[in-house]
């Protein structure tokens, strides 16, 4: 059974925060996604990485939706850099999901609870009921995969390291250096985070998949498990040679 979606609530004296979409082809989708986000008082920033669909005209002028575009595709991680460096004057916080649907946006408020007092981590969305929503094998080999390397790069232990719904700190995460700019960038950035001495944490959050029938998937097995390799064989290096100490606790 699929999770029930809930009413959108506005967040009780949130912290100052803003929405980051990155879009590539899912004109089908992401309307609704942007109406979920907007409902919850923050500004939304949809970075339209040269699609080709013309999915950002579907979302139409909203108050304090800010379209973004990149005049062609460059990648998951650069449209995710190009949204938190336009959110960083009006915010502190970035919270980042997917524009396929797969999230609900209304599970922003969980997230937020989970920021401790007096801290700063990256916050990342774990994913739940994923073989009850019926996700595709590539999703959880990928995660279980993904999880094993970055620990082995010197990053956090993590359940679901390729969750694309977490919530960033500002400005911290744009001083990271992250090189990778696509898929890679969700991975890289764990290990880096914690390298420079901020915690990782996860949050419980829902998934759908199954009545996502036509769910586009821009992952590419053999170019993203090339791109896979590079970045965590630098990672790994970085740490073999002991060029990430001194900037991790």
């Amino acid at each position: 059974m699929s999770a029930e979606p809930m009413q959108s609530p506005v967040l009780a004296d949130p912290p100052r925060l803003a929405v980051v979409i990155p879009l590539y082809n899912h004109g089908r989708t992401v309307a609704a996604v942007v109406r979920g986000c907007r409902d919850l008082g923050a500004p939304v920033f949809v970075v339209d990485d040269g699609s080709t669909d013309g999915g950002a005209q579907t979302i139409g002028a909203a108050q304090n939706v800010h379209i973004l575009g990149h005049g062609r595709n460059r990648g998951k991680g650069a449209a995710l850099l190009t949204g938190m460096a336009a959110a960083a004057p009006r915010a502190d916080w970035a919270v980042t999901l997917d524009a396929d649907g797969q999230h609900y946006p209304e599970d922003i408020a969980g997230l937020v609870a989970a920021i401790p007092a007096g801290e700063r981590p990256l916050i990342v969305g774990c994913r739940e009921g994923m073989l009850r929503e019926r996700a595709p094998w590539t999703s959880r080999f990928g995660r279980e995969f993904s999880n094993f390397w970055v620990r082995l790069a010197g990053g956090p232990r993590m359940a679901d390291s390729q969750s694309g719904f977490r919530l960033y700190p500002l400005p911290e995460t744009l001083k990271l250096p992250v090189r990778a700019r696509r898929f890679q960038f969700e991975v890289e950035v764990l290990v880096q985070t914690r390298r420079s001495g901020l915690a990782v944490r996860e949050a419980p959050i829902r998934v759908r998949y199954g009545d996502l029938a036509r769910r586009i998937s821009h992952f590419h097995p053999f170019f993203d498990f090339l791109r896979n390799f590079g970045v965590f064989s630098r990672l790994i290096t970085q740490r073999v040679l002991g060029l990430d100490q001194g900037r991790s606790k």
